[in-house]
């Protein structure tokens, strides 16, 4: 049971907490929360003393979260968010008779998960659904996950994230992306020693760093890859014939470029976990936990289905 003295914290006061932060200075979160700045401290000193503990670190140009006050922020975050969001709930279910559910989805992915969420949607009869989206790389889209931001997230991963529940959804490899002439396109499949002293251009962030340089250090890979952030840039760098792109198979669905190829990695082949993520316990509202069901059905059905591969004359097929 929770100390007595932690039962007189107040929504408000760690709303306040929570954008102070975000502030960083307390002329500027007054401001943004209309009050004065006197009693923004007082709300913050009052939490301070319920805790038993200080939350900040305070000096002339700057606010430092205390060890305690980090751990207070990640539940107040949470907090906070869900709060927001549970009125924005009741708000669409009492006034425009819908319920509200936040779906994360990394790019790669979203047209898939799109699709499913349409069929969702036709499927539900007379029941009313609004859908917020948001798109993220994979650590973005769970960090937002945990503190409450989205009720749900599709996201890849390479080691099971820590406090949330996960279903695995299929497995998506890594291929090579080379121009329509590299020997390798002729070839149908090409192994990390065939790529030999090429450079590589592959994604900065998301899972490839995990995914693609431990690979790329056992094989003693050549220079030092390119690292972008968008498709289009690594397939310019590719087509430019700058370097050979390495990425997710996924990203490459809807690749319709005549002068690339995709072409299959094996020797080892290397994957990442595509996954469903929410939080365990209780969902917000009885629709999230249908379409948890619903994706968690339809998703893998389609990640069997788009299958691609390299013909000896180099042509991309489904």
């Amino acid at each position: 049971m929770a100390a007595l003295p932690l039962r007189a914290l107040t929504l408000r006061q760690l709303q306040f907490f929570s954008v102070l932060v975000e502030e960083g200075q307390f002329g500027r979160a007054a401001r943004r929360l209309a009050i004065t700045q006197p009693a923004l401290s007082n709300a913050i000193k009052q939490m301070e003393k319920l805790l038993g503990a200080e939350l900040l670190t305070r000096s002339t140009h700057r606010l430092e979260l205390t060890p305690v006050g980090a751990e207070v922020l990640a539940r107040t975050d949470f907090l906070v968010n869900t709060f927001e969001v549970a009125l924005r709930d009741i708000e669409s279910t009492v006034q425009r008779g819908r319920a509200f559910v936040r779906i994360g989805v990394i790019p790669s992915a979203s047209a898939r998960v799109a699709a499913a969420a349409s069929e969702f949607l036709k499927s539900g009869g007379e029941r009313a659904v609004e859908l917020a989206w948001r798109d993220a790389p994979s650590n973005t889209l769970l960090a937002e996950l945990r503190s409450g931001q989205i009720d749900m997230a599709v996201a890849a991963i390479t080691e099971p994230p820590g406090g949330l529940t996960c279903i695995d959804l299929f497995r998506d490899p890594l291929v090579l992306v080379v121009r329509r002439d590299h020997a390798l396109a002729a070839a149908g499949g090409a192994n990390w020693e065939a790529i030999g002293r090429e450079r590589l251009v592959l994604f900065e962030s998301g899972s490839m760093p995990a995914l693609g340089n431990p690979a790329r250090a056992q094989f003693a890979q050549g220079a030092e890859p390119y690292r972008v952030s968008y498709s289009e840039t690594l397939y310019a760098l590719v087509r430019s014939g700058q370097a050979l792109g390495l990425m997710p198979r996924l990203y490459t669905s809807s690749l319709r470029d005549p002068e690339l190829a995709v072409v299959p990695l094996l020797k080892p082949s290397v994957e990442r976990r595509v996954v469903l993520a929410y939080l365990p316990g209780p969902m917000r509202n009885v629709v999230a936990q249908e379409l948890i069901a619903f994706l968690r059905e339809r998703l893998p059905q389609a990640g069997e289905a788009i299958v691609r591969r390299v013909s000896k004359g180099g042509r991309v097929r489904r």
